[in-house]
């Protein structure tokens, strides 16, 4: 791979927000440590996903009312990382 490579390759979206929740991309090829790190991030993130869906299934038939808050701000939390990953490698894949 040459540096002119880089200019042609697409950006990726990292799966944590940049400064003020903006997004955070990466430019250049996906074998360094920052993409490494990605890549973990995003499986971590999906896995945490499933195991809080398998969760809040249990528990929503008979949770008080504060618990279901502190269910829904996680799983809103799940969900916007998980969409965050899908947009990452949907743009990966162009």
């Amino acid at each position: 791979m040459t540096a002119d490579d880089d200019l042609f390759s697409p950006a990726r979206l990292l799966p944590w927000p940049g400064p003020e929740g903006k997004p955070c991309y990466l430019i250049g090829d996906a074998t360094g440590p920052v993409s490494r790190v990605a890549d973990t991030m995003e499986s971590v993130q999906l896995g945490m996903g499933g195991e809080l869906l398998t969760y809040a299934r249990g528990m929503l038939a008979d949770a008080p009312e504060g618990e279901l808050r502190y269910l829904a701000e996680r799983l809103a939390e799940a969900l916007q990382d998980a969409l965050r990953v899908a947009e990452s490698r949907g743009l990966r894949l162009r």
